[in-house]
């Protein structure tokens, strides 16, 4: 059996959907040894997916970092690449895929439709609704369509109208956290210290990951009992280094950029709480990491959230600033016997999320998908 892996917008700056074909891909290749791969990627991203992928990487020279050339590429060359590669399944494992049902069949995974539920404003809204119809086509012509959560699977069943029994739910991993004997080197290189509470949160800067919110709630906490906070993510130029300054947080807030995972694994060890703001999310893999390395949790109250924190992490409206910053203020006021059960606790629920499991599910959609077109006697 041979599976064209579709990888065409892979460039190794793309955050969570890199992260879920750098983890299964070679489980997969454990799970199905009858099975060769075949990725099919860009120049921008061929060097990267050489070092992880379990087999042979052909790549598009045109296909470049870009969207635009990115789409053309699934329009134009996959169904043609997956012909002359005499494919028994295309799997494009990145929320695009082929916009048209070809002779080969396909699988795509849409790990959320943050597209539809928050679709931007202004003159940002209009790439993004290109981008939502492109999902939507690439969702509606697959054989059969991934998903890493009920939630996910939900959203995706109301905003592109497929059938429930089309999509299949296999929930993410999360790798075992790193333990950082001694945290204080690697948060001093960060300009930190741990006289104050440390509060953490994470990720690109995305309209949907609500950092303005998160530090618009700091904003409401008394002064003196402020948690010194450190927003990982952004980049050189972070856009919320506007929001500190105009809600006078400069004293309060860090705005490190990404770091290393060094820094990122002393950032866990030190945190007393980790906070997720997320107006949505396709699985929420920040709040299973953060409650796999021993934090509490203050997660926005929505059902992917609850989903993957279950009882195990504090929720509040992220929406509502004076509702979040009470319920971050109440969890730093918990005894310390508390706060060991819920981080004991927290961190046997994280546990259950393992890749090793989700490429087991996959594999199971994978060959499912091959086999219904082409049944092998």
């Amino acid at each position: 059996m041979r599976i064209l892996v579709d990888l065409l917008g892979y460039n190794g700056g793309r955050g969570g959907t890199e992260t879920y074909v750098r983890e299964l891909l070679p489980r997969l290749a454990g799970v199905m040894p009858d099975v060769e791969f075949v990725a099919l990627t860009g120049r921008s991203g061929a060097a990267a997916v050489a070092r992880f992928f379990p087999g042979r990487v052909d790549t598009i020279r045109w296909v470049g970092a870009d969207r635009a050339t990115w789409a053309l590429g699934e329009i134009l060359a996959v169904g043609r690449r997956a012909r002359h590669a005499r494919a028994d399944l295309v799997w494009s494992p990145a929320n695009f895929g082929p916009l048209s049902r070809g002779a080969v069949p396909r699988v795509v995974s849409i790990h959320d439709v943050i597209y539809h539920e928050v679709p931007g404003t202004g003159i940002a809204r209009l790439p993004r609704s290109i981008t939502a119809s492109l999902m939507d086509r690439a969702a509606k012509t697959a054989d059969r369509v991934l998903t890493v959560s009920d939630a996910a699977a939900a959203a995706i069943s109301h905003h592109l109208g497929l059938a429930a029994d089309r999509i299949t739910v296999v929930h993410n991993g999360t790798a075992p956290s790193r333990r950082i004997a001694d945290p204080e080197p690697a948060l001093r290189s960060l300009g930190l210290d741990t006289e104050r509470p440390l509060l953490l949160s994470a990720g690109n800067r995305m309209p949907h990951k609500n950092f303005a919110g998160l530090l618009a709630a700091i904003a409401t906490i008394e002064p003196g009992l402020r948690p010194r906070t450190v927003v990982v993510g952004g980049g050189e130029h972070d856009p919320l280094d506007e929001t500190v300054a105009a809600l006078g947080l400069e004293s309060d807030v860090v705005l490190p950029g990404w770091v290393s995972d060094e820094q990122l694994g002393a950032l866990y060890a030190a945190a007393t709480v980790y906070a997720c703001p997320s107006l949505t999310e396709g699985f929420g893999l920040p709040v299973v990491d953060a409650l796999g390395a021993g934090c509490l949790v203050v997660a926005n109250d929505v059902p992917v959230l609850r989903e993957v924190g279950g009882e195990h992490a504090f929720y509040a409206d992220a929406r509502s600033p004076q509702q979040f910053g009470r319920e971050i203020s109440r969890v730093l006021e918990l005894e310390a016997g508390e706060r060991e059960e819920r981080r004991t606790a927290g961190r046997a629920w994280a546990e259950r999320f393992t890749w090793d499991a989700s490429a087991l599910g996959v594999a199971d959609v994978l060959r499912a998908a091959a086999g219904a077109r082409h049944p092998r006697g």
